[in-house]
């Protein structure tokens, strides 16, 4: 048997600040506790991101999220697309739809090349006062990785794009099995 790979661990963080990783014990085998550090990380960053958000702007991260999509996409999204690429419920879009609407961030329209579907688009409003928010957004991400070199940073991008090209097939067949199993 192969001896076990040892992860170094590094201890900049209190107590408190641990998260999910403070269940992580050295008997663990290497996935749980790469998937703890991950899920930590990942973590850690949104809290950061929310409490600037809200902080700074009054702004929720699925409204952020949402503004974002449809800045990527000036000529509109189907609603059905928006839930898709947001990964939440046609519920929760049409939650946020109504109330960017009577913010007077979004307009909806229907869809020329559909009339049965709803198109939904930045009013020049919102679209101004998101790229004002996104400059910012983009900044704190700057300043969060900072201190985490550019090298590695490239590195860690390499891996988690290659561990994401690993994971695509799996998660494409698991969710075909249970769909067709349903």
């Amino acid at each position: 048997m192969a001896p076990r790979k040892r992860f170094a661990h590094v201890h900049v963080v209190d107590e408190e600040q641990l998260g999910q990783e403070a269940r992580v014990q050295s008997s663990d085998h290497s996935a749980v506790r790469l998937w703890l550090r991950l899920l930590s990380c990942s973590t850690q960053i949104e809290q950061e991101i929310r409490a600037r958000l809200r902080e700074r702007f009054g702004m929720t991260l699925p409204r952020f999220d949402y503004l974002a999509q449809l800045e990527r996409h000036p000529e509109g999204l189907r609603l059905n697309t928006l839930s898709r690429n947001l990964m939440v419920t046609g519920g929760n879009v049409t939650l946020l739809t109504e109330q960017l609407v009577g913010d007077g961030w979004v307009d909806r329209s229907t869809d020329p090349a559909d009339r049965r579907s709803t198109l939904v688009s930045l009013t020049p409003r919102g679209r101004a006062q998101f790229l004002r928010m996104a400059a910012e957004h983009e900044q704190w991400l700057v300043e969060l990785f900072e201190g985490f070199g550019g090298a590695h940073r490239d590195v860690l991008y390499e891996q988690l794009g290659r561990l994401r090209a690993h994971l695509s097939p799996r998660a494409t067949s698991t969710f075909s099995r249970k769909e067709r199993a349903s």
